[in-house]
């Protein structure tokens, strides 16, 4: 198996991680200004890990319904199948990563200004670590 990386959509920020080459272990790897030039910093991350899968976080509401977040997410899913045609390009539901990441981090006891700038990648992590879990055990 290649590697996945995994992609968590904000509006001023988005996290990225990256599995091992044995699609065991996630890492967070970047944080990328979504108003800037991000999908050049992707094109270098996806010639340097080579990924099988590019994974798109799609925020769903907690009941279950999607939002203009998840409209966001499904539009970047389609501009990426475009631009990365030989990928793979999935959505996975990422509801409660961020405040998960957040919370794991206000409990290793980070301070604000360290997690404004580990939070997203945090959350990328914990997105493509319970995808890579889910693979598993099907």
């Amino acid at each position: 198996m290649r590697r996945t990386i995994a992609l968590d959509l904000g509006t001023v920020r988005i996290g990225v991680a990256v599995s091992d080459p044995l699609g065991m272990f996630a890492q967070g790897i970047a944080v990328l200004a979504a108003e800037g030039p991000w999908l050049v910093r992707l094109d270098a991350l996806v010639d340097e890990y080579d990924p099988e899968v590019l994974l798109v976080g799609m925020p769903i509401r907690t009941d279950g319904r999607r939002g203009p977040e998840a409209l966001r997410a499904e539009e970047c899913a389609e501009m990426l199948r475009g631009r990365y045609p030989d990928r793979t390009v999935e959505l996975y539901d990422e509801r409660f990563s961020t405040a998960v990441a957040q919370q794991a981090l206000i409990e290793a006891d980070m301070s604000r200004k360290k997690r404004k700038g580990t939070v997203d990648k945090v959350a990328a992590a914990l997105i493509l670590q319970s995808w890579l879990d889910r693979r598993r055990s099907v």
